[in-house]
């Protein structure tokens, strides 16, 4: 099938009271159009096309990289003549497929299935049942099962009021029909806007069959219109993670309090406390536990591994049997070998830690290669910071770096060496030396001390 896709992603969204585009508000991590475009690829068509309007130039920017073509509705008048934009675009032999930047979770499969409906003398419709249809459009169906008109709520019979089937806006439309309906809408109506619904009676009355797919949830349809919509979306999107995870054997604490805003994939016996947030793509291994309220991003977490409370890990690689945190900084490109301890309240960055290497206490490491067996001392500080350039501090295998030092980059401390507690260390440390660095000690006898004035 040769297929055209119009996604509808012009309005301003008065009601998020944002200066950002609607379309650009986000749900799991990800804005609503990209959802959207997202399932949009899914389909492989060659041919997608995003009506633009209200902040056009902001979206043009978030998807400059993507295979799309951007169109901009000057005057946003209606669904109908935002997708009237289109039609130079659009191929006369195609299936046109509507889709609505502010409506995120519509599986690919449900759209897949909408367009087997379509033929050259057959449309297709996604519906959905609701249990309070009240301010939706209603379904009519004929004998045969098929939609024959959508009603509005203000011009519904009370027997039609109690129809709880409604229109979803999400219709795919052979391209010919489109392109001989759509410059016959009318505008005269309440709001003075073309309608796209209007093409179902259109439809009805020239004998084209209307087919009806019927969405399994009614939040695979539900659009974002205000702040409300968003958390109740987010809610659910973040209920389907959890679900995925726990049927793949992940224990997760508590479902409710649980957020992925990215890819991620875990081994078996992998255990998540409460208020974890995990972004980008993370990869965790076997038997591995994360405690509670820790953020992890773009990060791999090797087997055995236990990330304690309250620990932010990004763009971190974690060969695995480590304990991290609690209250663990590891900023990007911190790598830590088999066995490494990363303790609380300790800071990476740009640091390869070796095997069975330890920084256990309020600690800086940036810049730096630790080797195997290495020990660093509470408060020690790789001082990698001129002012102008960051300079890089190395650590040989089985060194012993004592409490409260200082190494001042460029710097190296060879193999099997010892630092002094409390030293500033601007020298090369060469293999098996001790060195100390520090003040020589004074003690005053007979000392006064201050008094409050």
């Amino acid at each position: 099938m040769l297929l055209d896709i119009v996604i509808l992603a012009a309005g301003k969204g008065t009601r998020m009271k944002s200066s950002l585009p609607k379309v650009l508000h986000k749900v799991g991590g990800h804005s609503l159009l990209s959802h959207v475009l997202g399932a949009a690829k899914a389909l492989e068509s060659d041919n997608i096309n995003i009506i633009i309007g209200h902040g056009a130039e902001i979206v043009r920017s978030e998807f400059s990289e993507e295979p799309v073509n951007f169109i901009e509705q000057t005057e946003q008048l209606g669904t109908g003549h935002a997708v009237q934009q289109a039609l130079p675009y659009l191929r006369d032999n195609a299936t046109a497929l509507v889709l609505y930047g502010d409506v995120p979770l519509t599986p690919t499969a449900t759209l897949r299935e909408l367009l087997e409906q379509v033929r050259e003398d057959a449309m297709s419709l996604l519906t959905v049942e609701l249990d309070d249809p009240t301010g939706y459009g209603r379904i009519l169906r004929n004998a045969q099962g098929n939609a024959s008109a959508i009603v509005e709520q203000k011009d519904a019979s009370k027997d039609q009021l109690a129809i709880c089937e409604v229109n979803t806006g999400i219709m795919a439309v052979p391209t010919a029909l489109l392109k001989e309906w759509l410059p016959n809408l009318s505008n005269e109506n309440a709001q003075g806007e073309y309608y796209l619904t209007d093409v179902v009676e259109m439809a009805s009355s020239n004998h084209i069959d209307i087919n009806i797919v019927q969405a399994d949830d009614e939040m695979d349809v539900l659009g974002v219109n205000n702040r409300v919509q968003q958390a109740e979306l987010e809610r659910y999107y973040q209920s389907v993670q959890a679900m995925i995870l726990l049927e793949e054997g992940v224990s997760l604490l508590d479902p409710d309090r649980f957020d992925c805003r990215g890819e991620l994939s875990a081994g078996s016996d992998v255990t998540i406390d409460v208020n974890c947030v995990f972004e980008g793509i993370v990869e965790i291994g076997n038997n591995v536990y994360i405690g509670p309220n820790c953020v992890i991003t773009d990060s791999k977490i090797g087997d055995n591994t236990t990330i304690k409370a309250n620990s932010v890990l990004e763009d971190t690689v974690i060969a695995g049997d480590s304990d991290i945190g609690p209250f663990a900084r590891l900023r990007p490109g911190t790598e830590l070998g088999k066995g490494a301890k990363i303790g609380n309240f300790v800071e990476t960055k740009k640091a390869k830690v070796g095997e069975g290497s330890k920084i256990n206490h309020l600690s800086y490491v940036g810049d730096a290669e630790l080797g195997t067996g290495v020990n660093v001392g509470a408060g020690t500080i790789t001082c990698n910071y001129d002012g102008v350039n960051k300079s890089k501090t190395t650590i040989g295998d089985g060194a012993f770096i004592g409490s409260n030092t200082s190494l001042v980059a460029p710097v190296t401390v060879a193999s099997e060496a010892t630092v002094g507690a409390g030293s500033t260390v601007a020298k090369d440390v060469a293999e098996g030396e001790l060195a100390v660095a520090r003040a020589k000690q004074r003690n005053i006898a007979n000392w006064q001390k201050p008094v409050k004035k």
